[in-house]
């Protein structure tokens, strides 16, 4: 499997501007929230991305991406049909090729020299398949998240077969079907909010636009999971999304902690924390 496409989507009416706050990178240069994105597609080893948008955003996007502003294509999502519209928006785009689909309200940050975009394309190149990435997630973040359960494939820690995909369940209903042994109580795969997909997923989502009505990704990744060799991978790496009640300040706290500056960052912090015990 090569992976040279990757897909942003950024359409979503509570999501078109999150990308579009700075932050101050872990290397210590203040950038957009869509340029860190873009760079994480890029380091994975993608050639050409395409970022869905609101109509009318694609200027606005264009000058926040600085200088990877030339790598991008821009579609629009004309309807609010929901995530899996959102994709399917880019099939001229991703055409028969598999590609990596991140979204524009989520941050990274790898726990090794390999970001976690690259970590996930080494594994579906390697799997030759679908692979989501995933992170174990207490069930009180269930409302947040589209869920799997499965079991470890070939035995292999940090890698399962996708049996089941649900979209936001109920702690109950998570407990009765998206249970995983290994895990520990209370916690479930929940999307990391990246995933390499395979040409059949588009397809069933240009049914499911067909057919009408809101058009949700885990619908199809369902289907995929009945039809074909699907993963689940638990990456090296935090997700943040900033989308979140303070999530944007979670994720300028991880960078500026993972940076050359973290020992000034934390004599601030505890400075601050002083401060307020007084």
């Amino acid at each position: 499997m090569n992976i040279r496409k990757a897909v942003i989507t950024a359409a979503g009416a509570s999501q078109r501007t999150l990308p579009l706050q700075t932050l101050v990178d872990r290397d210590g240069t203040t950038k957009t929230a869509l340029a860190i994105i873009v760079e994480e597609a890029l380091g994975s080893g993608t050639e050409e991305i395409c970022v869905v948008v609101h109509p009318g955003d694609a200027e606005t996007y264009r000058k926040a991406a600085g200088a990877h502003s030339q790598r991008l294509q821009f579609v629009e999502q004309t309807e609010a049909r929901g995530y899996g519209d959102a994709v399917w928006c880019a099939h001229q785009f991703t055409g028969d090729d598999p590609f990596l689909l991140l979204v524009g309200d989520h941050l990274y940050l790898s726990r090794e020299t390999r970001g976690c975009a690259r970590q996930l394309v080494e594994v579906a190149a390697a799997e030759n398949c679908a692979v989501s990435a995933v992170q174990a997630t207490h069930e009180s973040k269930l409302p947040y998240y589209g869920v799997v359960g499965g079991r470890l494939a070939d035995h292999r820690k940090g890698l399962y077969l996708i049996s089941e995909v649900m979209e936001k369940p109920t702690p109950t209903v998570a407990e009765q079907r998206l249970i995983v042994p290994g895990l520990r109580a209370g916690n479930y795969l929940c999307f990391f909010g990246m995933h390499v997909l395979t040409p059949a997923v588009v397809k069933s989502l240009a049914a499911d636009r067909a057919a009408g009505g809101k058009m949700h990704l885990s619908h199809s990744l369902m289907k995929l999971a009945e039809r074909e060799r699907y993963l689940a991978c638990e990456l090296q790496g935090r997700r943040f999304d900033i989308g979140l009640k303070y999530g944007l300040l979670n994720a300028q706290l991880a960078f500026a902690l993972s940076s050359p500056d973290r020992s000034e960052i934390l004599s601030g912090l505890v400075e601050l924390l002083a401060q307020e015990a007084r």
